[in-house]
Order: structure tokens, then sequence, then C-alpha cells
């Protein structure tokens, strides 16, 4: 058919041929332009639809997957230890960018530790995408115990962190000079614009900041909460907003990548020698000052204790009665009685144990009887060589930012206090895949622990005692418990963030 169609073609002169040739040519690209038209129309409509279907849904972020399937509802790949060490993989290169008319911008100052100021951040990025405001690269806490000098970029991946969240919220480093600009007053003297500043009020619903907080940024353009520690509630959000939040903790918030890398070589030398234990040890003095926990403390040290409580203004309580704390199980507990509770759990003496914490109060004397039970303590300084620690001494932020990735990447997590980090690391190893978290029942140990002292249990009586209350607190599945009116007593969201688990 197509020789028979050659043959019927008409031969032409060579000058005919070649004009021919060149109309062909012109239709040809007459045709090429028609065709580009028609695919930059087809962009640009593409475009146009995806816009606007953003800004039909200014506030509530889209839903995010549960921490055990991907984006498509395939499986995480979390059987990889070092994998759990590390935040998720990275969105693509080019996230849609979320178009909406900022309300104003949110300026935020956190306060605490590493954990306390990383769930801060989860909060602060959710209530600016509620409220369709563009967020100020979050500042870090420098004036607290710690005096840690760090910035965020210090800590966390700010391109990743603006970059991973650009379809949800816009997020800038630095608020806009028109802000910070001199502004006449009414004598006509030059004086520096001043930024209404407010802390929000604790465990608040979406609708606070909605009724409560929009009408102030729409009437000052900027606001700034100098305080960040939970101020959204735990419970009684929209489910996209708390799935924002975990999106935040798990995919937003990677570490720099000295960090990153630093933690993932600790995690593999403590995989090469097998099954490990992370303790996380909380007996440093700034939280047996702040406590008032001082079980096991010489008369002298309980002074040092004291002062340094009264010393920190910030610190509200004073007057503690540390045994009435301790039978509370409000106190953490001692290394003396760690040692006991781990061996009554049944870890055997070759278990090798890396303590997350920062300096021990009293040092190794107050390890010795740890010790002696585990040999195989090891601590970040002893599995790093100075010069890779050299650049986070007296950054505590970042020691505990190593410590963060190893507990998230251990075979068991046991936290000796129910702190902030022992709450976020729970709820991190929750969501990859409910690895082995024994949540210490510090009420009923100490109880088990003065009978055993007082000679009224055996050992035998003591362990099984031990096993027993702790059948259930292994970090398994559990629904959240709520309390209405007591946010304080209730299950917080970070250590069990339900709406993003696989139940």
């Amino acid at each position: 058919m197509v020789d028979d169609a050659r043959a019927r073609k008409p031969l032409l002169p060579p000058r005919a041929h070649a004009g021919a040739a060149a109309a062909a040519g012109g239709g040809g690209r007459r045709m090429m332009r028609k065709w580009a038209l028609k695919l930059g129309t087809s962009i640009l409509l593409w475009t146009v639809i995806m816009q606007l279907t953003s800004l039909l849904h200014p506030r509530l972020p889209k839903s995010w997957p549960s921490g055990c399937v991907d984006r498509r509802g395939r499986p995480n790949a979390t059987n990889s230890v070092l994998d759990l060490g590390r935040s998720p993989p990275s969105p693509p290169a080019i996230v849609p960018q979320r178009i909406y008319k900022s309300n104003g911008y949110l300026l935020v100052s956190c306060n605490g530790g590493l954990n306390q100021m990383r769930a801060a951040i989860c909060d602060m990025v959710t209530v600016a995408s509620y409220l369709n405001l563009t967020l100020v690269v979050p500042e870090l806490d420098k004036t607290s115990f710690w005096a840690d000098p760090s910035d965020f970029r210090d800590i966390f991946n700010v391109n990743h962190f603006i970059n991973s969240l650009s379809d949800e919220v816009k997020i800038i480093r630095k608020l806009p000079d028109k802000f910070s600009r001199k502004i006449s007053d009414k004598s006509g003297r030059k004086i520096r614009r001043q930024i209404f500043s407010l802390p929000p009020v604790s465990w608040s619903s979406e609708k606070y900041y909605l009724r409560q907080i929009l009408p102030i940024v729409r009437r000052h353009k900027v606001i700034h909460f100098n305080k960040t520690d939970a101020r959204l509630a735990n419970n009684g959000l929209p489910i996209e907003l708390q799935k924002l939040r975990c999106r935040v903790n798990y995919e937003a918030l990677k570490f720099t990548p000295q960090i990153e890398a630093l933690g993932d070589k600790l995690i593999s030398i403590l995989q090469r020698s097998g099954f490990f234990v992370v303790l996380h040890l909380r007996y440093e003095m700034d939280m047996l000052s702040f406590s008032g926990c001082t079980h096991g403390c010489s008369d002298e040290e309980t002074k040092e204790l004291t002062r340094m409580r009264y010393a920190y203004p910030w610190w509200k309580e004073k007057e503690i009665v540390s045994e009435q704390k301790r039978l509370e199980g409000l106190c953490p507990l001692t290394p003396e009685e760690i040692s006991l509770v781990l061996q009554a759990l049944g870890f055997m003496r070759n278990t090798q144990i890396y303590i997350a914490s920062g300096e021990i109060y009293g040092g190794e004397r107050r390890l010795a009887a740890l010790r002696a039970a585990y040999p195989k303590i090891v601590r970040k300084e002893m599995l790093l060589t100075p010069d890779e620690l050299r650049s986070f001494q007296n950054h505590s932020t970042k020691m505990a930012a190593l410590d963060y990735l190893v507990s998230v990447a251990s075979d068991v997590f046991i936290p000796s206090y129910d702190g902030n980090m022992a709450k976020v690391v729970e709820g991190h190893r929750r969501f990859s895949g409910f690895r082995k978290t024994i949540l210490l029942d510090k009420r009923e140990l100490v109880k088990l622990l003065d009978l055993l002292k007082d000679g009224k249990l055996s050992w035998n009586q003591f362990s099984n005692a031990v096993q027993e209350v702790h059948k259930n607190r292994m970090g398994q599945p559990a629904i959240r418990k709520v309390i209405p009116g007591r946010p304080k007593e209730e299950d917080y969201f970070y250590a069990n963030p339900q709406e993003c688990l696989a139940l």
C-alpha cells in the first residue's frame, strides 16, 4: 500500500519540488507553533486549577499517611534499625507550593530543651498553616539552664524544613526589613516598631487561635509568641491538624547533615556489637534541682540543688518535699535503682547499654553500681573521638540530637523519667512500627524497691512483681488517655500520636 501511494504521487520539476518542500516546511512550522500553543495553554490551565483548589481549602492541610505506609499506601521500610535513627526520606525536590493570601507573620521563640522545642515547632507550623500565616523560621532557646547558642540552622536542616512544607505553609528565614525599620511617632521622632508579643494560652484548641489570635495578627500584621511549650491541645483537634503535627515531626524536622552523619556512625558502632538498649538516665543536675528529687544525695548535694532551684526564677516550684514526690512516682529513678530494675526485668549482665543523657550528677561515683551490674555501658563520648565531638562541645542541643537519633534506633528504649525526651522518643518509636519502649511505672517501682531494701521481698518476688507491673507497658498500640479539663494529666499527643499510626 505504501509503494502504491508513492507510485501515484505526481513527479514535479526540480523548482516546483523545491517550492513544494518549502511550502510543506512552512506548514510544518505552523503546525508546530499550534501544537506548542495548545501545550502551553494546557499547562497554564492545569496550574490555575491547582492553585484554585488550594485557595478553596485555605486552612486545613491535606491529610497525611499513617506511620506504617507511604504516600502510595505501601509499607514503609522500617525494618532497618539504622533507618529508624533518621527521619523518613526527603520528599521530592519540587513540592507544589500552596498559594494563599497571608494574614500576617508569625514569629516564635521556643523555650526549653531540644524535645520540648521540637514539639513546639510542630505546633507552631500547624497554627501558622491553619491561620494562613507566614511563619518565620523559629528561634531556639538560648537563655535556659543549658545556655546553648545554637540557631535553628545549627540543629535542623533549614532548607529541607522550608521546602518539604511548602505545600502547607509559607516559611521564610527572617522577617521582612520593613518591619524592623524605624517609624515616626506623633512628634516626628524615629522610633523602632514594636512587635506585638504574647504567650498563647497553654493546651488551646484551634478555635482559640482562630477567634483570639487571628484578629490580633490582622490588626498588627506581625505577632510574636514568646513561649511555645504545650500551646496546642492534645485532643479534640481536626484530624488534618493532628496529621500535620506528625508530618512536621517525622518528615520535615530533619537534623543537619553533620548531626545525622555522626548519629549514623554511633548507631553503626552499636549495631556491630549486636543488640543494644538505650537508657535515658535523666539524673542530671538541672533535673534533680528542678524536680527537688534528692533521694540518695548527700546533705551537701541537697543544699547545692536547692540553691540552684532558687537561682532560677522561672522554676516556679521552690519548696519541695523530695520523699513525697518520690512516693508519688514523680522523681527520676537513681542509677542504683535503675540497676536493680534492669536486672529484675531480665536484662543479662552482657547487655550493651547506651546511656543517653548529659553529665550524670555525682559522676562515676553514682554510676558505680550500674556499671558493676552492666560492664558494657557506653556513652557517645566513649564511641566517638574528641575531634568528632569538638563542634558539639558546649552545645547541649546538638548532643541531645545525637542521643535522640540513637534512642529512636535502639532495640529497646528505657527512660528513667517521663520528661519531654522520653515522651517524644516514645511517640517516634510508635510511629516507626511500635518498637519496644519500656515505660517504667515509678510509683509501683518505688514501693517494690523499698520493700526489697527492707527485706520484705525476696529477689524472686521482687523480679516477678516488676515484670508483672510492666507486661503491658512495652510501647504496644494503645488509645491515648483523655482527661477533659486536665490536659497535664492526660496522655501527651507526641507520646502517642494515634491519628498518624496504623493500629
